[in-house]
């Protein structure tokens, strides 16, 4: 079994790539970036920002339905990454389905987001994902929202690197130059570099 860290939306950020949604495990300054349609980010945003709205959305009554059956949403899980698309997972208990074993239910990551921010559940991600598609949160800072950083000799064009990877969801490639930032990033902290 995959060991399961829990983590939180940092933030929602719109790119020149698309709209990403940047899951940070707790404590780390490490995010993974996922990229959803334009529609998922409204219902995320519409959860996470608790606004009403006069009709139900899909979410919303997802999350009706759960209750009046006696259900409940205890966790959403990004669990896996294979073939650059992220897999999610809806961990539900109640009645018949016991926190030993509970329904488990596979969710796109924009609908399992949706669903966590309304029911204010947690949120937990696969520790492998994290080091398969982690990238350092200040460099994701730095290039979503135009943030002034320091700019070391070389990181410009590997963050325009990773920003290709990135949007075209080739993660284990992103994953590699982010290693490669780190390690640029701190020989030249040891060099004094400015």
């Amino acid at each position: 079994m995959k060991e399961m860290i829990e983590a939180e939306i940092w933030t929602i950020a719109r790119t020149d790539q698309g709209n990403a949604v940047l899951l940070r495990p707790l404590g780390s300054d490490i995010t993974v970036p996922i990229f959803v349609g334009q529609l998922e980010i409204q219902s995320i945003l519409i959860g996470f920002k608790d606004l009403t709205v006069s009709r139900p959305l899909t979410h919303d009554l997802f999350l009706a339905l759960l209750r009046q059956t006696g259900l409940t949403l205890d966790r959403a899980e990004v669990h896996d990454l294979k073939d650059n698309t992220f897999h999610a997972r809806l961990i539900i208990t109640g009645e018949k389905f016991p926190e030993d074993l509970p329904l488990v239910l596979d969710a796109r990551p924009s609908d399992a987001f949706a669903l966590a921010v309304r029911r204010k559940c947690p949120i937990m991600i696969s520790r492998a994902v994290v080091e398969q598609a982690g990238v350092p949160a200040d460099l994701m800072l730095d290039e979503m929202n135009n943030a002034a950083a320091i700019e070391y000799p070389g990181h410009r064009d590997l963050r325009d690197e990773l920003n290709r990877a990135l949007a075209a969801e080739e993660y284990e490639r992103a994953a590699e130059i982010r290693d490669a930032m780190i390690l640029l990033h701190n020989e030249q902290e040891n060099r004094g570099a400015p």
